[in-house]
């Protein structure tokens, strides 16, 4: 059986370091708040190149932390409007309505999956105060349109990171810095160079999961942003609304990224580079030889094209090249018959996934939704599987993964 993702595997290749950080953990007796935290914080942040990282228990806490805050800062109240893409995982959503906030559902591109951003504008309302990107699979979901439709409406832009840790963008050769949104983000918005996902916006969510390309031995996760008082506030919140011992400013949660799971991130994060690169490379395998006419491969330029906006027609199947946008958290086809194509390659040994089954707006929890009709999400919902891919896949896995494919 080829796995679709081999956690133990990927565990295995860190070791003995793994074990050694987390029994240095245990040694020093200290679990919560402690240097492994502080270290991962640092780490991090530089990683990304953010002013400030918080850990979090997890990455829907971390999103459901930074519309907190902002409620706190009175950027934002109850009932106010946040864009969000209608094709996400439901924690997108979760973090918007926990804060009694509105999410307004917009339709993804067919070709990247990721949320349209030519449809954005046209959603916008007096009530709305932010827009949610979702780096959706691995990758960057992001445009100089989206930065100067922030800038026209004075909207927040939050990330949702949680499956393009180390994915990059890097804005058009020759483009000013007219579109810089305020000052106090990041250099990122001004800069020519690349920079990461999670760097982008005005603050983003960030999630290791244990199965995400860096991920953790448990649940973790992590706030970033370039916004000193928000960055307080978040911190404060996610420790009983406390930033002195014994002292609670607000009406907070326990949400704190534990020692031992900083410290085996910090055992990972200096690989994580040269693990994207290897999915990449693996990506690369199935864009050149992956020929079925009749499935459909993901497109890593994020923009909408013109004309028809299915991808059927469309057989250009390279990835832009050095495609730094990308880090195939997942990499995900589509087909007609996607229940029929998933069973084949069971029969034949191969593990596939389907991210994500049902759309938000058809789940029980928003029953209020459920005669809402997002026809783009609906076909990608009903189309879409996910291949194996990961660092520590072997050349005649995914060899044989494509050999399969193409004989469906």
């Amino acid at each position: 059986m080829i796995k679709f993702l081999d956690i133990q595997k990927i565990t295995e290749s860190f070791e003995p370091e793994l074990s050694q950080a987390v029994q240095r953990v245990i040694n020093r007796g200290w679990y919560l708040l402690g240097e492994e935290v502080e270290g991962f914080e640092h780490e991090y942040s530089t990683f990304i190149g953010s002013k400030h990282c918080i850990g979090v228990a997890n990455g829907l806490d971390a999103l459901r932390l930074i519309f907190r805050a902002y409620i706190e800062l009175n950027v934002m109240k109850e009932g106010d409007e946040v864009i969000v893409p209608a094709n996400t995982y439901i924690a997108s959503v979760l973090a918007i309505t926990e804060n009694r906030l509105k999410p307004v559902l917009v339709e993804p591109d067919i070709n990247t999956y990721n949320l349209d951003i030519s449809l954005i504008e046209q959603h916008i309302t007096p009530r709305t105060k932010a827009i949610m990107v979702v780096h959706l699979y691995g990758q960057a979901c992001w445009s100089e349109q989206l930065e100067e439709i922030a800038k026209k409406y004075n909207l927040k832009i939050i990330e949702d990171n949680a499956q393009a840790a180390g994915a990059a963008w890097c804005r058009e050769k020759g483009a000013g810095s007219s579109t810089k949104l305020d000052t106090n983000t990041t250099p990122c918005l001004v800069s020519p160079a690349p920079c990461r996902t999670g760097s982008l916006g005005h603050a983003a969510g960030h999630s290791f999961y244990p199965g995400k390309n860096l991920g953790a031995l448990g649940d973790a996760g992590a706030v970033t942003t370039d916004d000193d008082d928000l960055a307080a506030v978040a911190r404060a919140i996610a420790n009983y609304g406390s930033s002195k011992k014994y002292v609670n400013d607000y009406k907070g949660l326990n949400s704190r990224l534990d020692e031992i799971q900083a410290a085996v991130l910090r055992i990972k994060l200096p690989r994580l580079d040269a693990d994207n690169q290897r999915r990449r490379e693996i990506a690369q395998y199935y864009f050149d030889h992956i020929t079925n006419p009749d499935i459909i491969l993901p497109n890593t330029e994020y923009r909408s094209f013109s004309g028809d906006r299915d991808s059927e027609a469309r057989r250009d199947r390279r990835p832009n090249t050095p495609y730094i946008n990308h880090v195939f958290h997942l990499f995900v086809v589509r087909h007609s018959r996607r229940d029929e194509l998933q069973k084949y390659l069971s029969d034949k040994g191969i593990q596939t996934l389907i991210h994500y089954p049902i759309p938000p707006h058809k789940q029980q929890a928003y029953k209020e939704w459920n005669n809402r009709s997002f026809p783009i999400t609906e076909k990608i919902h009903n189309q879409i599987l996910s291949l194996p891919i990961s660092q520590v896949m072997m050349d005649d896995e995914f060899e044989k993964v494509m050999v399969i494919i193409n004989k469906f």
